[in-house]
């Protein structure tokens, strides 16, 4: 008898077929099922335990097993039961207590739950809040700021702008314009402690004042390249020779239309400007919705610069500001990457509407 007992053929509906590959193929799926739906796909085509366990490089025994569950219990079969262990203390409802009472009240003496506070308030341990809180994702002791714009051109701008980005006419240079005012040039008042194994870089929470300086910027959205320039004040006549200075940096041909994304601010439409942009048709504004600065892409520049030079430099000077900022332009320009803008107008519109009804639903 070479070919030894004779076994039950094994055959597999198309349904049962496409959960055994969708187990033997996805990525999330245990080694353990894996493994026994490829058996089971394997013994499936006729081929003998032999076979299969050659195929597999698994023994012969186990192809045996895994063949005599599924023909049992078919894909039941192949799924681990429940291991014996401690009977859980926690139940549903107690979870489904800490969950509604984070999310629809707060304590008598605080603005927000913490561990120890939720953990007496329910008579569970503080690490079984953690866990239920991280299972859902809930962060009572974080908070984030948001503002809505009340614009009664919302939509109309945010359309505009948003299709300048994805949609940029075509032989034209949009430009992301504005203005980071009052940079401050500081200097902590002891010796900066630097960094060290294990020891995060340490620096005194006070610090002296040396002046300030506005940084005036302009993006351009598609190569990403940044003209920037210092000055001391920010009113309507250094807008306006910043305007004159990008108008001679850039490189454009005759014909060529400029269009500027620029926020509601009023130096940006004083009578001086307003003359300026006249006696240069080539030049179009587009202006960001009130309350809406994230529409202006130079804005993630800023946010850029700020963190990476500013926010932990030491400047003794407003020189000493001014050519930290220039010299951080400089690098940028050399290997300039734009940002990209990946959330069209239908998407931000459908996310502020979200936004619109859980205010209106949220009773306060």
């Amino acid at each position: 008898m070479a070919g030894g007992r004779p076994k039950e053929p094994l055959v597999l509906t198309d349904e049962e077929r496409d959960q055994l590959k969708c187990w033997a193929r996805r990525p999330t799926t245990s080694q353990r099922l894996a493994l026994r739906s490829r058996i089971v796909l394997a013994c499936g085509t006729g081929a003998t335990n032999a076979d299969v366990a050659e195929e597999l490089g698994i023994t012969r025994p186990t192809v045996g097993k895994w063949r005599a569950r599924f023909l049992e219990h078919r894909l039941d079969g192949l799924v681990d039961e429940p291991r014996p262990g401690a009977p859980r203390t926690i139940t549903d409802e107690d979870v489904d207590r800490v969950v509604a009472l984070t999310l629809e009240s707060k304590p008598k003496n605080a603005t927000h739950w913490s561990t120890r506070s939720m953990a007496e308030a329910t008579g569970m341990s503080q690490t079984a809040i953690c866990r239920i809180w991280r299972a859902f994702g809930l962060q009572p002791h974080r908070t984030k700021t948001f503002k809505l714009s009340e614009d009664p051109m919302f939509v109309e701008k945010t359309r505009d702008i948003v299709g300048l980005y994805m949609n940029p006419p075509e032989h034209a240079i949009v430009l992301s314009i504005d203005e980071k005012s009052q940079v401050q040039a500081l200097d902590r008042t002891q010796p900066l402690l630097p960094l060290e194994p294990w020891q995060v870089e340490r620096q005194t929470h006070d610090y002296a004042r040396y002046g300030t300086t506005s940084l005036f910027a302009a993006l351009n959205v598609k190569t990403g390249e940044v003209i920037g320039r210092c000055h001391q004040r920010h009113r309507s006549q250094e807008f306006l020779r910043f305007l004159k200075h990008v108008d001679k940096t850039i490189e454009k041909e005759p014909g060529t239309e400029v269009h500027l994304v620029m926020d509601n601010y009023a130096t940006h439409k004083t009578p001086a400007v307003k003359r300026w942009l006249t006696r240069h048709p080539e030049y179009h504004v587009h202006f960001t919705p009130t309350s809406a600065s994230w529409l202006n892409q130079v804005e993630r520049f800023f946010a850029e610069i700020t963190s990476k030079r500013i926010r932990r430099g030491v400047f003794r000077s407003v020189n000493d500001l001014k050519k930290a900022i220039i010299g951080y332009l400089d690098e940028h320009n050399k290997n300039p990457k734009p940002f990209v803008w990946v959330a069209d107008a239908d998407l931000i519109l459908k996310r502020v509407k979200n936004v619109c009804k859980r205010i209106s639903n949220s009773g306060h």
